[in-house]
């Protein structure tokens, strides 16, 4: 059933459409992503849909009786309750019914109901109709769940009685979230709700959603969430929205297929009318053949061109060295991170950085990464330990913090202060790669949003080709596209990546080996993301089933997250063993092709001994592409399937 439908919803502002001809739809129980540029308008559409808004062209309809919660971007709870209490009152209909069902327990137990038959018997037939009604709106389990959501956001026990008014802007939005959830809507809409949330939080929250009984739509610059989260995406453009199946993964993949197609039915038509413009051009003024050019000519004239593919304007930036290191990049031996007046943060940390290596550097919040990368380049000594550059080392730093940037220069000036010989165009034309433009580089430093100052170190960093880029948490203020653009660029450096970041996403992409940071020090994982949680997974597992304690009750959501674990797990082995049959064909087609090119030439044409072979090796090679490509079918419908 629809819970939500628009149809051709727009938005003007100040006279000029924002966005126009938006339709799509929500089904009970959808997992929906809304993804678009920056300032395309997917916070507008969000509150038009919510109610919050009414749109200038265009309906938005919805069940009858439906319950939307909405989270907006960064907003928290406005309460002086205390957090709790906070989420008691999202159950107050449930709480008004408990205390009901225990006022006719005390009348069933009354001498004068128990005495009077009639009164008794519509006392329990009203109790066990409400209690069955209290039952089924998970009445006996709904503090249970209260306890449930609030540490899974980080609030234990010994907090519940804080006042939210106390807590920081970051904690109120995830109570704000958590009071959602519990309120069980039929749709939430969720606005960036990734913010402020830690990458356990994080986890724990796919999981929750995967086993969410409503609908959810969801904005989010994080990729890694809503490959976990959604099974539909929608894409935002000024004339429309274009509907995907799958994933954002899945979506990147068809958006990327329909782009090369449009492409190539563009430049296909557009042969097509230069071929058919030629022969106006050539035989329209020639009387034997004026009619066939005046028939071609009325083709053309019919011809439904399609539009040139167009998206939005992304950056097409690259990083390279200026000279190659050794093989040996970087060593870090049995160093303890901190700072000299406090408790040390992790240590002993060891590994050895090979030239290539894409390095990613992990741990909970306040362990030390940051200060382990400011430690490696000498900016904080380390308290125990050490770490040296191999031979013909040149590090570039990218700093989270942006501290080295100066707030009093123009943009322009930023750059060229460190690059004096270089012409200003060339400047100019670095800015724009990382789409800083012409009105943006005469702007100050301290007017910047955090995506141009983040765009502006990036350039600095591109400009300085070191062999060694070591990046504390790149994506911060970038959106998906420029996101996108820097895991290409670092993908294709030709020197060694050493990162610290929290985007699951961007360290699936980029990383080949993950250093774990503890407090008890630090353990290597030679794989990406998703393989350090396998690794994570595998590590507990013997803890959790040889136990004493009594085993705790799993909950929906764990089992669900459980599950999506398992679920990708073996999404990754299928599209492995769809891999390997693609290599295999191409291998066995290519060695095919070898044979008919060498049968077909002419000294072989008389030697029948030797065709005779070939042919015979042709065939066994047939035989097995075919019996690859069924492997290749059959593993493609499997993981279709997911």
């Amino acid at each position: 059933m629809i819970l939500l439908q628009a149809q051709g919803v727009g938005r003007a502002f100040d006279g000029a459409d924002l966005f126009t001809n938006i339709s799509l739809q929500i089904q009970e129980g959808g997992r929906v992503a809304l993804v678009g540029p920056n300032g395309i308008g997917k916070t507008t559409l969000l509150e038009i849909l919510n109610g919050d808004k009414e749109p200038d062209y265009g309906t938005v309809s919805t069940k009858k009786n439906i319950s939307i919660g909405y989270l907006a971007q960064n907003s928290g709870l406005d309460s002086d309750k205390e957090i709790y209490a906070e989420m008691l009152d999202g159950f107050s209909d449930l709480r008004a019914m408990e205390a009901k069902l225990h006022a006719l327990e005390q009348d069933l137990s009354d001498p004068a109901v128990l005495n009077n038959e009639k009164r008794y018997n519509e006392t329990l037939t009203t109790y066990d109709n409400m209690s069955h009604e209290f039952k089924e709106r998970n009445g006996y389990g709904y503090e249970a769940e209260i306890r449930n959501v609030l540490a899974g956001f980080n609030f234990p026990a010994d907090r519940y009685h804080d006042r939210v008014a106390t807590l920081s802007g970051g904690e109120r939005s995830r109570l704000a979230l958590a009071k959602m959830l519990l309120q069980g809507h039929d749709l939430i809409i969720l606005d960036e709700p990734t913010n402020h949330l830690d990458i356990d939080t994080l986890t724990w929250l796919e999981g929750y959603l995967r086993a969410y009984k409503g609908a959810i739509l969801i904005v989010s610059h994080d990729q890694y969430f809503l490959d976990h989260s959604v099974n539909e995406v929608y894409e935002l453009s000024p004339t429309g929205a274009t509907h995907y199946h799958g994933n954002y993964t899945e979506y990147r993949k068809q958006r990327a297929a329909n782009i090369d197609q449009a492409w190539k039915a563009y430049n296909k038509q557009q042969e097509e009318i230069a071929k058919l413009q030629d022969y106006v051009d050539k035989n329209l003024v020639r009387a034997s053949t004026t009619k066939m050019a005046q028939s071609r000519r009325k083709q053309l004239e019919k011809m439904d061109r399609l539009a040139k593919p167009t998206g939005e304007a992304s950056a097409h930036f690259s990083f390279t060295a200026d000279h190659p290191s050794g093989n040996v990049v970087l060593t870090v031996s049995n160093a303890t991170v901190g700072y000299e007046s406090d408790e040390p943060m992790a240590g002993p940390i060891d590994f050895e950085l090979r030239k290539g290596e894409r390095l990613a550097i992990v741990g909970p919040n306040g362990v030390g990464k940051s200060t382990l990368l400011k430690s490696i380049l000498g900016k904080i000594k380390f308290l125990a330990g050490s770490s040296k550059f191999g031979a013909n080392v040149d590090p570039g730093y990218y700093d989270q913090d942006q501290h080295n940037l100066h707030e009093t220069n123009t943009v322009i000036d930023e750059v060229w202060n460190e690059h004096k010989m270089m012409p200003e165009k060339d400047i100019r034309s670095a800015l724009a790669a990382f789409l800083l433009t012409a009105e943006d580089v005469d702007k100050m430093v301290s007017s910047l949003s955090g995506g141009q100052r983040a765009r502006l170190l990036l350039t600095k960093l591109a400009l300085n080709h070191a062999n060694l880029l070591i990046l504390d948490e790149p994506t911060n203020h970038l959106d998906i596209n420029s996101k996108e653009v820097l895991e290409a660029a670092l993908a294709d450096f030709d020197g060694t990546v050493l990162f610290v970041s929290h985007d699951r996403y961007f360290i699936n992409s980029l990383a080949n080996r993950v250093i774990a940071i503890a407090p008890t020090g630090s353990t290597t994982y030679l794989g990406n993301w998703d393989y350090y949680q396998e690794k994570l997974a595998e590590q507990n597992a013997p803890a959790e089933t040889t136990s004493d304690a009594p085993a705790a009750t799993t909950s929906a959501a764990s089992q669900a997250y459980q599950d999506s674990k398992e679920d990708q797990k073996a999404k990754r082995k299928l599209q492995r063993q769809i891999d390997d049959a693609e290599a295999q064909i191409d291998q066995l087609t290519a060695k095919h092709e070898e044979i008919e090119t060498e049968m077909a030439k002419p000294e072989n044409a008389a030697r029948a001994l030797k065709l005779a072979d070939m042919q015979k090796e042709l065939e066994e090679l047939d035989q097995q592409i075919a019996a690859q490509e069924e492997i290749w079918e059959n593993v493609s419908l499997e993981l279709e399937e997911y």
